[in-house]
């Protein structure tokens, strides 16, 4: 088959759909990926084909989110992303109608979604979804971008959060989504309501890019709807490691991990001092990531280097502890390895994973990053570096992820659409 695959967003986003990419390419498909300019490299490295839908969102991130990521306000956020998701939509549905030329099949997930509706719809291909976090209503826990308490008096609402959450993201989205459909495709406007409604009604695979030992698949969910595991990418081949950080490695105990990937900064400078006193007040050393500018500091002490970009299937299990900003990607990357996770949620989806990260055990208790302080942060990496329960709980978890193969399974699904 020829199928295009659409991976909007930052690298975690990307990365997961880069991995089953090079999956479906070594099962004898031809794969071609829609991705920002950020990722061509990434792409290509695979021996995927790369089309361009717009501009780096790197650069988009570091001029329009530093302030809004760190409040953490949904609503707000959503706000921000309607206003500028016009333009991205009209360069992702042009060069979108180039990417999928001669396609058997269109994947994408909750970023590429209305996009991908759209496309199918205008040229006849089948299009199957393939999240990287549940957004199937369920009953069994409420939507992962609006966390509710689960008391006997709450779970009622469960199934109700997931679909106001649907309909918050597409009445923010639904202004460009129609330009788009009208304007580039000549489609008929969507539905006010959106496309949900229509793709409950169907009976088509669905995919989910994570492990089912973190979240068990809900009872109430078709048995069309597959949770195959991670898609994890292995480091290119060829990749390796600076010799600063394997010498740093090498100088003293596995040092703790800290960064926030694709979350900016306001104050980056004042952030990495937090972390810095953070790390000397609990007696540890420390890798920085300085990310999408997340951290910035000179002169650092001999304890701590600052990288950038590195794979974290290659270094995560050099660590002690993990500290991140919750995002899928990384989060998964650090169940992975087998080591506790201090999960520093920004919004999104990312508080739902510090509370999963949290209740299963192999991490303290979420911090927001707008809680976070030195005192917070030294309690958590002393508890995760200390404490032996909370060690072995990570170390077992990671070892059945790390048994599980998702990309062989999401591969046999989407196999079946021949």
């Amino acid at each position: 088959m020829q199928i295009t695959i659409i991976a909007p967003g930052s690298r975690g986003d990307v990365q997961p759909y880069v991995a089953l990419g090079k999956g479906l390419k070594e099962a004898g498909h031809t794969i071609r990926i829609l991705a920002t300019q950020d990722f061509q490299s990434l792409i290509t490295a695979s021996g995927l084909d790369f089309v361009a839908m717009g501009d780096s969102v790197e650069m988009r991130a570091q001029s329009q989110m530093q302030e809004i990521a760190e409040r953490g306000n949904l609503l707000e956020i959503l706000a921000s992303t309607g206003r500028g998701a016009q333009q991205l939509a009209h360069q992702s549905a042009v060069n979108g109608l180039v990417a999928c030329q001669g396609a058997d099949l269109i994947v994408a997930g909750l970023g590429g979604l209305f996009v991908g509706l759209a496309l199918s719809e205008k040229l006849g291909i089948p299009f199957l979804q393939a999240y990287l976090m549940p957004y199937t209503p369920t009953r069994e826990f409420s939507s992962v971008l609006v966390s509710l308490p689960q008391t006997p008096l709450t779970r009622w609402a469960n199934g109700v959060s997931h679909r106001l959450t649907q309909q918050l993201m597409w009445q923010m989205l639904r202004a460009a989504d129609n330009q788009v459909r009208t304007q580039v495709l000549q489609l008929e406007r969507a539905s006010f309501w959106g496309p949900f409604a229509a793709l409950q009604r169907q009976t088509q695979s669905i995919l989910y890019g994570y492990s089912p030992q973190v979240i068990p698949t809900p009872t109430d969910w078709a048995d069309f709807i597959h949770v195959t595991g991670y898609w994890f990418l292995e480091p290119p081949t060829g990749w390796e490691p600076p010799s600063d950080m394997i010498n740093f490695l090498q100088a003293g105990p596995p040092p703790v991990y800290i960064g926030f990937g694709s979350m900016p900064s306001r104050k980056p400078e004042e952030t990495a001092n937090l972390v810095l006193q953070a790390l000397a007040r609990s007696g540890q050393r420390g890798i920085l990531l300085s990310g999408w500018g997340g951290l910035k500091k000179d002169n650092l002490p001999e304890t701590v280097i600052m990288i950038g970009s590195t794979p974290h299937s290659w270094l995560f299990p050099k660590m002690a502890a993990v500290v991140h900003h919750g995002g899928a990607g990384t989060t998964a990357a650090g169940l992975a390895a087998g080591i506790p996770s201090i999960v520093t949620p920004f919004f999104g989806d990312q508080p739902f994973w510090g509370q999963r990260v949290a209740a299963l055990g192999v991490g303290p208790q979420p911090i927001p990053r707008q809680r976070l302080t030195v005192e917070s942060l030294s309690k958590a990496i002393g508890c995760a570096v200390s404490d032996t329960v909370m060690q072995k709980n990570a170390a077992r978890l990671g070892e059945r992820i790390r048994a599980e193969d998702g990309i062989a399974r999401a591969v046999e699904v989407i196999e079946q659409h021949r």
